[in-house]
Order: C-alpha cells, then structure tokens, then sequence
C-alpha cells in the first residue's frame, strides 16, 4: 500500500507549490486582487474536464505497462517540463506594454504554463486514486487511503515550504518587478526533480492485475463488465449510487472554501500582518508569501494529527461534521488575527476540515461503487464535484470580494460559512458500512 501511494508524495509537491504560489506568481506579474480568483478558474476546470476521461480510458486499457501506469508516468513528465517554464513567466523578457483583455504578455505566458501544468497533474494524479480502489479490498481501504493523506500533506509540507527554505539558505526573495523572485523558480525546479524520481518509484514497485485476476478479486461477471463498455459518462452518471450525489454536495462546499484560501491568504496576511502591505513588489509582500507556505505547512501538520484522531470516531458522519466545524472556525478567527503566528493556529484548525476532505470522501464512494467494473469512470467523473464549486467560486470571485468591499480576509470567513453548510449537508449522507464493521 506505501508503494501504491509513494508517487503521490511527489505530485503533491507539485500541487502544493501551484496552490501557494499561483496568487503571488500572478499578481508579481501585475494582476491585481480582482483578478485574481479568475486565474484559479483553470485548475479546477482542467481536472473536471481531464479527470472523467482518464478514468474511462484508463478503465479499458490494459497493457504491457499496465492499466493506471501509463497516465501517470505520462501526466509526471509532462508537469515536469511546465514547471520549469511557469515560475520564469516574468523572466523572458515578454513585453509587458502588450495587454490583452486586461492581461500582460507576461500573465498571458503563466496563463498557458498553469493550463498545461494542471492537466499535467490531474493526469498524474488520478490513478494513484484509482489504483487504491482497484487493488485494495473493501476492509483495508481506509487505511490504504490514509497512507495516501499521509503521503499528500507530507508531500504538501515539502512544497510549501521549500520557497522560505531557499530563502533562509541565501537564495534571493526579491526580484525586479514583473519577476518572480529565484526563491520561488527554484522551488519549482527542485518539487520538479522530486515528483518523477516518485512517481518512477511507484512505476517500477507496483504491478497492476491482469484483466482476469482483476475480475476475480472484485468478484465481477466477465459478461457484465462486457456489457456495460459502451456506456458513456452521462449514463454512467444517471446510474451513480446516492452516496456520488450526497458526498458531492458536501464536497461542493468544501471545496469552494479551499479555493478562497488558496487565493486571497497571500492578500489577507500581507495586510493584517504586515502592516497593511498592498504592493506586490515589495520585500513585505514577498515575505508574506512566503509566510503562506508557512501557515499552509502549519495546516498540513494539523491535518497529519487530525487524521490520527478521526478513526477514533465510532460514527464517520460525526467525525466529518466537527472537522468541517473546527475548520470553520479556523478560517473565520483570521479575520481578527493581526499577528503572523497567532495565524499559524488558525492554519492548524483549518488542517482539521482538510484531513477529513481527504481521507472520507473516497473511502464512502469506493466501497459504495464495490464490485463496479467503471470503478476508475466513476472516481473520475467525482472528481467534478472537486472543480464544479472551485469553478463557481473562482468565476464569482471578483464579483464576491467587490461586495465585501475589497477585503480578502472577508473572502476567508465566506470559506468558513462554506464550511458550516458542508457540516449540515453531511446528514444526508448514507454510510455503506464496511465487512470490519
């Protein structure tokens, strides 16, 4: 199961360095706070429209390399390779006197690099899922996903705070303006170097099952599995069992609340701990960014810890209600922390709702989907319920964060009433309980 999941260590770090750093990244080329959700529109949007289709393909290919291998040693080169590319968007000298749509050439640069970057690691990242659910049985499954947690958040420690390390160690963090600082690039070029020496590691450990050891052990009908081909995602969909559609619209809140984290912390911090700061050119704003991988680090390990206290939870929907209500209040109390490491505790309480997001969501619908041959179609397609509400969120932040009169911290006590709703909309979740139990 560590071998299944060590990959994953290495796409995280990649994820983590693109969520603490798009924010800076872009508005060091210029964007300004309006701007800025409408960058993470993309993310989201590329894993809703990548995911669903590596899960069906990946579902009928069945190879010499394998079934999930094959798109994620694919999904890791390419990501490499956008990654050395993306942090040097101001570093080409692009000329910035070009704007389009109120974009410079610079942004429109880190625009395209973010695009294929995160296709890149939504292809990489999927079949770690998938092959959990594939090779994993129904008894063991949430230990094999907490293994994957585990790998995620320390994988996310490492990304978030290799910028501080590098510049602790002498690597500047200030740069002319219009540039991304070195700390930053070469914080991309080392989690680059990391995610395919892991991803490899699981290439090479792990052998997928044959097509009739896998019918076998999932208890399927050859007959059936034939059968159900042909079917496309939309009736795939039609057909999903209530625990996709329940878990979803918990999932639909959680999720909105993160993209308001990952992109207005960088805003909030540099304002309420640094004095106020608004310029992103200054060496304030640089140290606030790299303060963001700090209190992101912060969140990781309370998610670590979190995760150790939620097995002890003899009922799982109560255990998913008070870690979305701990991350909650969390994310309201930075609207009144003015101290950078009193924001670090708020950090630590968020990391509750995140342990839980990781670890719960997938547990309740694989052993829901048990004895699926679509297993990898259907995790795909759940991935939707990942993007569609950072899609919304991002697509609506501009006009959001205008209503609350430019505040970004008052984007993060939004996330914590997405939160509260979450909690609420876990009562309509059946739980499958599983052969242990």
């Amino acid at each position: 199961m560590w071998n299944l999941s060590f990959g994953f260590f290495g796409v995280q770090i990649a994820y983590s360095l693109q969520s603490a750093n798009i924010s800076r990244i872009f508005a060091t080329l210029g964007a300004d706070p309006h701007q800025l959700s409408f960058f993470w529109i993309l993310p989201p949007l590329m894993g809703m429209l990548v995911q669903p289709f590596i899960g069906k393909w990946s579902d009928r290919t069945w190879c010499r390399l394998g079934r999930r291998k094959p798109y994620l040693l694919a999904g890791a080169i390419v990501a490499v390779l956008v990654m050395m590319l993306l942090p040097n968007a101001g570093s080409f000298n692009l000329s910035t006197a070009y704007v389009f749509l109120g974009l410079n050439s610079a942004m429109w640069f880190g625009l395209f690099s973010l695009i294929f970057l995160d296709t890149s690691i939504n292809v990489a990242m999927q079949p770690f899922k998938m092959m959990v659910g594939d090779m994993v049985g129904e008894e063991q499954k949430t230990r094999a996903y907490s293994i994957q947690s585990f790998l995620c958040n320390a994988g996310s420690l490492v990304g978030y705070l290799l910028p501080i390390f590098f510049t602790w160690i002498g690597i500047a963090n200030e740069a002319p303006k219009g540039v991304v600082p070195d700390s930053v690039i070469t914080s991309f070029y080392v989690g680059a170097a990391i995610l395919i020496a892991c991803v490899l590691y699981t290439f090479l450990k792990v052998r997928e099952m044959p097509p009739a050891e896998y019918a076998e052990f999932h208890g399927i009908d050859p007959a059936a599995e034939s059968s159900e081909k042909g079917e496309g995602l939309l009736k795939l969909l039609v057909k999903a069992p209530s625990t996709f559609w329940t878990v979803g619209l918990v999932q639909f809140f959680c999720w909105a609340a993160f993209l308001y984290m990952w992109t207005y912390s960088n805003g909030t911090l540099a304002y309420n701990c640094w004095g106020g700061v608004t310029d992103t050119a200054s060496k304030a704003y640089q140290d606030a960014g790299n303060w963001v991988g700090v209190v992101f680090a912060v969140q990781a390990v309370g998610s670590i810890l979190w995760a150790l206290v939620l097995p002890r939870f003899k009922n799982v929907k109560t255990g998913y209600v008070v870690s979305l209500i701990i991350g909650a209040a969390g994310f309201v109390s930075l609207f009144f922390v003015h101290d950078k490491y009193l924001a670090c505790a708020s950090y630590f309480l968020v990391g509750a709702a995140w342990a839980a997001m990781l670890a719960l969501p997938f547990t309740l619908l694989t052993n829901a989907l048990e004895g699926s041959p679509r297993m990898g179609s259907y995790l795909g397609l759940f991935n939707c319920t990942i993007c569609l509400p950072q899609i919304v969120a991002a697509a609506t932040g501009g006009l959001v964060i205008s209503l609350v009169g430019g505040s970004q911290a008052a984007m993060l006590v939004l996330a914590g009433i997405f939160l509260l709703a979450g909690a609420a909309c876990v009562s309509l979740v059946k739980v499958k309980k599983s052969k242990e139990q």
